[in-house]
Order: structure tokens, then sequence, then C-alpha cells
């Protein structure tokens, strides 16, 4: 077989076992922490958001270890711009997303807040361990902020409803345990295999680091919170399916550009530090407005859905083209 056609496989592989691992992981930590008497709510915030990064931040720590910072930095970037125009763009077109729980409204200032973070950070073209710390630093933080909310979430909070509904069946805690470990060790051997690929194919178009960041291996780690929000939005568990991207979002700055800069931080690719960072502000700041309309109903509509989804499709147009 030739080179090519052997990285295809690869990078296919490495995209079903990340995504399965990353399902398994999940499921493992979940019921582990079920069986802690761990609140449902806390359980979504924190280790169900975990897990739908976990496939970025095993990613990008790969492509850090050798020597790919654009590429760690094209993941979290391009994973922020398709979760919003590609994964909600698609869920709102399917049928209009309704925003209700008072927990995403709180989230959304830190979304914005960090987003704005992960440009200032860029902005100079490098990055440093100390600003890896600074974004681990914040990831650790925010951890600490979604426990507190989610023990004093209203008892009428849909995104309580809707965790409950998605938590794991009762298993036994060994059996969760070897779950969680099959699934982190996974994690790590698919990603490698899905970089290793991914990096041969670039070579072989010409493709920068920065770009097969952006668009196989971003696209390819978004596809669980694109299954997750479809099949959330058709249950009818509309902030559930919001709630995941955004918290995804803020992981993807702050524990993937924090885990890739702490590994190899050094000089970024100069599209990153200004297209890329533009449309991930432009597409963030469009969800914002689009979810929390003043005096209006706060639903996602399928025209505005159609807008993200036709935004999603120039980007990539541009990033080919360019």
């Amino acid at each position: 077989m030739s080179p090519l056609l052997v990285a295809t496989i690869f990078v296919l592989v490495g995209l079903v076992l990340l995504i399965w691992s990353a399902d398994r992981f999940v499921y493992g930590a979940s019921s582990i922490a079920r069986n802690l008497n761990i609140s449902p709510m806390i359980i979504g915030l924190t280790i169900v958001a975990m897990g739908s990064s976990a496939p970025e931040i095993m990613v990008s720590a790969t492509a850090a270890w050798q020597g790919r910072l654009d590429t760690a930095v094209g993941n979290a970037l391009g994973s922020n711009i398709t979760n919003i125009l590609l994964v909600i763009g698609a869920t709102a077109l399917l049928k209009p997303i309704a925003v209700a729980s008072m927990t995403i409204k709180r989230e959304f200032p830190l979304l914005i807040l960090v987003t704005l973070l992960g440009y200032l950070f860029l902005a100079d073209q490098s990055l440093t361990r100390a600003e890896g710390a600074l974004f681990l630093g914040g990831f650790v933080l925010f951890l600490v902020l979604m426990v507190y909310w989610g023990k004093h979430a209203p008892p009428d909070d849909p995104l309580l409803t809707e965790y409950q509904a998605e938590l794991p069946p009762p298993t036994p805690t060994w059996q969760a345990t070897v779950w969680l470990v099959l699934g982190l060790a996974l994690l790590l051997a698919s990603s490698q295999l899905l970089v290793h690929g991914a990096v041969t194919i670039a070579s072989h178009f010409g493709m920068s680091d920065l770009l097969i960041g952006l668009t196989i291996i971003a696209i390819g780690t978004s596809l669980p919170e694109l299954a997750a929000s479809l099949i959330g939005i058709l249950k009818g568990e509309d902030d559930l399916a919001l709630g995941n991207i955004i918290g995804s979002n803020i992981f993807n700055i702050l524990a993937v550009l924090g885990v890739g800069t702490i590994i190899a931080p050094g000089v970024i690719d100069a599209a990153a530090a200004g297209r890329d960072s533009y449309v991930m502000m432009a597409a963030t700041l469009a969800l914002l407005l689009m979810s929390l309309r003043l005096g209006k109903l706060r639903r996602i509509n399928r025209v505005e859905g159609c807008i993200l989804l036709m935004a999603f499709i120039g980007y990539q147009y541009l990033l080919f083209s360019s």
C-alpha cells in the first residue's frame, strides 16, 4: 500500500478509537462518581465536559510532544470554530435550540473571557510556559467554579434533569475502573495514531502543521460533540446540547492550549494569531448574541443555524484557498 493510503487508514482508525475511548473514559469516570454519590449536575459539568474535550487534549499533547505546537494550536482554535459553526449550526438547523438553564447563562461570560484571553496570549505570535501555566490555572479554577455551581444549582434547572437522564446505569466500581483505565490508555494510543497519519497526509499535500490541526484533526475530534448535540436535541435536551459545546470550548482554550504550551512553548504561525483567532472570536460572539438576545425568546433558530453552517463552509474555503 502507498504511504498516503496507510496514513489515511491511520487517521480513520485513530478517529474511531479516539471517539470510542473517550466515551469509555467518560462512562468509567461518571460511574465511579455516581457510586461516590456525587450529584449528576457536578458529574455533567466536570467529568462529562472533560470527556468531550479529552480527544483534543490528548491530540494536542501528542502533537506538542513531537514539536508540532502549530498543530496543537490549530486543534484548539479549529475545534472551537467547528463546535460553534458546524455543530451548533447543524443542530439548530435540525431543530431550534432553546436556552433555559441559568447555569448555561452563567457560563457565557466565562466563554467570552476565556476566548479573549486566548486571543491576547496568541497575539504576539508566541506562547510561553508561563502562559501555559496560566491557562492550566484557569482550567483548575473553572472546574472549582463548576463544582460550586453544580452544588448550588436550583432544583428546577432543566440542565439537572437532562444530566440525570444521561447518567450511565449502575455499574460496579471495579468494572467502571477498568473502563476508565482502558479508555485513558486507548485515548493516548489513538491520538498518536491520528497525529502520525495526519502529519503524513499534510506532508504529502504540502499542508502546514496549523492547517492540518484546523481541518482534519479539529473536525475529527469534534465529531463526538456533533453526535451528542444532534442526539440531545432530538431527545429534547436543548440545554445539554448547548452546554456541552460551551464547556468544551472553554476546556479547549484552557486545557488543550495549556497542555500544548507547557510541553512545547515557542513561536506560532502568524495566521493562528490573526485570521483564526478572529474567526474564533467572531463565532463565539455570534453564538452569544443568538442565545441571549434580550426581550425575545432565547432560541437559536433554523435561519441562524443555516448562517452558522454557511460561515463554516466559507471558513473552510478560506483556509484551503489561501
